[in-house]
């Protein structure tokens, strides 16, 4: 069985040549930072807390997009992934791209297209690569109500600061790098108990219960999760699902 799907997702017809795709991964700054002593991450307000009025609904709907996007946003998606695939409980959990802490964060200058984006720009971009779809066009519905959901998360929290938590641990490269076949065992052993023996995920009916790590129902080459380093700090800090940090770097790399 071959793994090199991990690198490459085979979805999309108008992926970059190679050495363009080594030259992004290479200008990506680290995302995270460490808690300072005696501090803990920032806390995002409770769903229990959402007001019942008008603002409160379109929290709320914001919150369904995120964990149900398949359902509630159907239209701009083009593979079988949710939102909370990548960021975890609902898009709460530091250390898990959390929503909290990147919405702060813009409007934000990004190398990527190199130019200065707003938030609602960077969830476009989310469906485009990570959800391998169309975006929702700006000042839709869909649009609105999830930038509506990050405002909620982030009440409270400084803006413009690099919070603690934010993105996925950085994992430097280990000294003997990584390999294929030595990551196909730690799969076999810690993965493929939730994704499946293929990488394809796992079903009930229609519905992903857990995720496609690659192929035609995962992420694109656009996506952050495509590049090795983003993945393994990912891996590092969540997976297996429960017993993030259970991994050295090697296996997670």
């Amino acid at each position: 069985m071959g793994y090199d799907g991990i690198v490459l997702a085979q979805n999309q017809p108008q992926d970059p040549p190679q050495d363009q795709r080594i030259d992004y991964q290479a200008e990506l700054p680290p995302t995270t930072v460490a808690v300072p002593p005696g501090k803990a991450f920032f806390e995002p307000p409770r769903e229990e807390d959402i007001p019942d009025n008008q603002f409160g609904a379109m929290v709320r709907l914001g919150h369904q997009i995120f964990v149900d996007t398949q359902t509630y946003a159907r239209e701009y998606v083009g593979n079988g992934m949710n939102c909370a695939n990548c960021h975890l409980d609902q898009g709460r959990k530091a250390n898990s791209a959390p929503l909290w802490a990147a919405y702060t964060l813009y409007p934000a200058y990004r190398k990527k297209n190199d130019h200065v984006n707003t938030y609602e720009e960077r969830l476009q971009g989310c469906f485009r690569y990570s959800m391998n779809g169309t975006p929702p066009p700006s000042g839709s519905k869909a649009l609105t109500a999830l930038v509506t959901y990050s405002y909620w998360l982030a009440q409270g929290a400084p803006t413009g600061e690099v919070l603690p938590g934010r993105g996925y641990p950085v994992v430097a490269e280990p000294a003997g790098g990584y390999d294929l076949a030595r990551g196909e065992k730690v799969y076999q052993a810690s993965c493929a108990i939730c994704h499946g023996a293929d990488g394809q995920g796992q079903k009930v009916g229609e519905s992903y219960v857990f995720p496609p790590l690659w192929g035609p129902d995962s992420y694109n080459w656009g996506a952050g999760m495509h590049r090795i380093n983003t993945a393994a700090g990912f891996i590092k800090g969540n997976m297996p699902l429960g017993h993030g940090g259970s991994l050295s770097d090697q296996e997670a790399w």
